[in-house]
């Protein structure tokens, strides 16, 4: 298939800028699969959708604060850094604005020069290299130096603001690791949780931290040559035994979030059971992929030609997800990573 297949029309003014004051009163577009249905709901009826004996699975993910705006030396030439991954304790892989104009050997300094850098490769397409030199813990410099990674579609006069430390965290985030939120998690409250948990629903977590890979531009025209870059992440035994008990007693597998998605369906053996450890979501599922571990899935909309929507469309077709998508666009929805969710089961 091809990439221009996965395309569809979006207004500006649909891409939500600012979160809900309230997280649990976003608009849900619940989409059922079987009956290739809609319906317009509130994200604070999710728990009407979760039987007793489903299991609910969560990605308990933190997102540091990953972006570095600071000056070129000896220019004054602003610049933006996006810490992608760590590869040593002061080498970091991470994305450059302008990449193309800062070359190997460039200076860069943050914050009033608390934090520097130095770039160690040469321009090209992708990830470039940065050796950091700081003073102090390396956590503290940058939790006071860097910012919330909002992603670049989220476009303001004021920029990114404080309250996005806490707003652009899911209420369970509590292992500091990411680079993005898993979006679909902004919307649970702990009233939601007590609904749920006074509906019988088992709620368990798995740890992936989102990384480059999960909003990589797709480059090919071909998405059978697509590959999504690995990520790591981590699935307990006590949430491995969890999922597969619920399985083996007829419960659905809700995933919140492609992440989680991709994590659950990276872990499942050739028995049909998942298996609980630290390994690599490797997976790129794209439509034609036969889902064996997942029943329903919550997740925001998700840009076109995006990895993310090949995913949800290889969950519930390509056809009915783009459908679905123009509805939502008719109805007003509010799209993107503070924006609304759709529900399919």
């Amino acid at each position: 298939m091809h990439i221009s297949e996965f395309d569809y029309d979006l207004p500006d003014e649909l891409i939500a800028q600012q979160p809900l004051p309230q997280r649990d009163s976003s608009r849900m577009l619940v989409v059922d699969r079987e009956k290739t249905a809609w319906v317009d709901d509130s994200f604070s009826s999710f728990p009407d959708y979760v039987r007793e004996n489903d299991i609910l699975v969560i990605n308990n993910t933190r997102v540091f604060p990953a972006r570095l705006v600071g000056l070129r030396d000896p220019t004054g030439g602003r610049v933006e850094v996006l810490l992608v991954r760590r590869c040593s304790p002061s080498v970091w892989e991470a994305l450059l604005r302008p990449g193309a104009r800062l070359r190997q050997g460039a200076r860069l300094g943050f914050g009033d020069n608390r934090l520097r850098a130095e770039v160690l490769d040469a321009p090209g397409d992708g990830l470039r290299q940065l050796r950091f030199e700081y003073e102090g813990p390396w956590e503290t410099v940058l939790e006071e130096i860097g910012e919330t990674p909002l992603p670049p579609y989220i476009s303001r006069p004021a920029g990114v603001s404080l309250s996005d430390r806490e707003r652009y965290q899911t209420i369970f985030a509590h292992q500091l690791g990411a680079i993005a939120a898993p979006t679909a998690g902004l919307h649970f409250t702990p009233r939601i949780f007590e609904r749920l948990t006074a509906r019988g629903t088992k709620v368990t977590e798995i740890t992936l931290h989102v990384g480059y890979g999960t909003f990589e531009p797709v480059r090919v025209s071909d998405i059978a040559q697509h590959r999504v870059a690995p990520e790591d992440f981590e699935l307990c035994e006590q949430a491995a035994s969890a999922i597969n008990t619920t399985r083996a007693n007829g419960g659905r597998v809700i995933a919140v979030g492609t992440t989680t998605a991709r994590a659950l369906e990276s872990s499942v053996n050739a028995r049909e059971q998942l298996e609980p450890g630290r390994t690599t979501a490797n997976l790129t599922i794209v439509p034609g992929y036969k889902f064996r571990v997942i029943d329903a899935l919550l997740t925001n909309f998700h840009l076109p030609r995006s990895s993310l929507l090949l995913l949800v469309s290889a969950f519930a077709g390509r056809d009915f997800v783009l459908q679905s998508y123009r509805h939502a666009v008719d109805r007003g929805y509010r799209f993107y990573s503070y924006g609304d969710c759709m529900l399919l089961i």
